[in-house]
């Protein structure tokens, strides 16, 4: 059986969880880091140099980076469906958002969610905050733009291009946080939030 390393409160973890229920992969999941510990001992750093989470053990496969776990877990389960269509123009676009979430939605959330969430309120940097949270929105400005025309970053269908940024969006619509108009993004967060692996896994755990 799949084994899913990770806890489940990680956004990455989550990634992998989400795709093994859509793809009804059966899965073991094990609480690794955070304050589970663990990433950092010899025995998971020998799967994960990263000391990160999560890595997945698929009868023998160690892999590691959620986004490359989600495209395997796709392709082994998924191709030819709309998670991972044939056409090779589909899966490029899908993978198009898979690589921006890394590239460009990633490291405007995390100083807002660290700095919010993570951080004691007296220690928090206000302006690092501020200053992150203007650039999650010009970020979700692009996704408002895509979603304008498109039901799904995905296309017209939800695939694992939907995946990566959803939780991302959920705490953008739950954080105690200044929020532009996004009426497309509100719309397609509400179809992501109407999926039961989504409100399983990510909604019910909330924020920690």
């Amino acid at each position: 059986m799949l084994k899913i390393l990770g806890r489940a409160t990680s956004s990455n973890v989550q990634k992998v969880v989400w795709i093994c229920e859509e793809l009804n992969v059966p899965y073991e999941r094990t609480d690794i880091g955070g304050p589970f510990g663990g990433n950092d001992k010899a025995e998971y750093l020998s799967l994960n140099p990263n000391g990160r989470v999560p890595t997945i053990d698929d009868d023998g496969f160690v892999l590691w980076e959620s986004n490359a776990i989600v495209r395997y877990l796709a392709d082994k389960h998924g191709t030819g469906t709309p998670l991972r269509p044939d056409d090779v123009r589909a899966r490029a676009s899908a993978d198009r958002w898979m690589d921006w979430t890394l590239s460009t939605l990633a490291s405007t959330h995390v100083p807002v969610y660290q700095g919010l969430v993570r951080t004691p309120e007296a220690e928090r940097d206000m302006a690092k905050i501020a200053a992150a949270r203007d650039g999650w929105a010009k970020a979700n400005e692009v996704l408002e733009t895509w979603l304008a025309d498109h039901e799904y970053l995905s296309g017209d269908e939800f695939g694992i291009g939907d995946i990566p940024a959803s939780p991302f969006t959920f705490r953008w619509f739950n954080l105690d946080i200044e929020r532009e108009d996004f009426p497309n993004l509100k719309r397609w967060h509400e179809a992501i939030c109407a999926r039961p692996a989504f409100r399983e896994h990510v909604i019910d755990i909330g924020m920690h």
